[in-house]
């Protein structure tokens, strides 16, 4: 099962996503396959050990910047593209996930972004990172 935690600063924008995410995934069949839950960031240094990828709102760069620097989190981070949490879809949520936690088993950095994505404000996709690349 595919465990993803989803952050922003206070848990409110990325709770109404998470719980829209949560209901999609029961509509679809998915529960053994992805669980997802919302915690504010605040929380991640508890919570990490629970999850296999924590995906943060764009807003938070700053913060995971600062928290990498204090201390070392043993799963992948990664910030979200923001037009991608802007449309918060599960599926691209779910494949993003999966491709980054492979990029993380091979370069164990965070935070973690595609190649060719390092600045996060540039990303102007809003759909899965394989999909985009599909279509090229």
């Amino acid at each position: 099962m595919l465990k993803i935690l989803i952050c922003c600063g206070g848990g409110f924008s990325s709770s109404y996503v998470t719980e829209r995410m949560k209901k999609e995934v029961v509509e679809k069949g998915l529960q053994e396959e992805v669980y997802l839950e919302f915690y504010p960031f605040s929380l991640v240094k508890e919570k990490e050990a629970d999850f296999d990828i924590i995906m943060c709102c764009p807003h938070l760069k700053i913060y995971v910047e600062r928290l990498l620097q204090e201390t070392t989190i043993s799963v992948p981070i990664y910030l979200l593209p923001p037009k991608m949490y802007g449309f918060m879809q599960l599926e691209e949520i779910v494949a993003d996930a999966k491709d980054i936690i492979e990029i993380y088993r091979t370069f164990p950095n965070n935070p973690v972004h595609f190649p060719g994505e390092e600045k996060l404000l540039r990303i102007t996709r809003g759909v899965a990172y394989r999909n985009v690349n599909k279509k090229r």
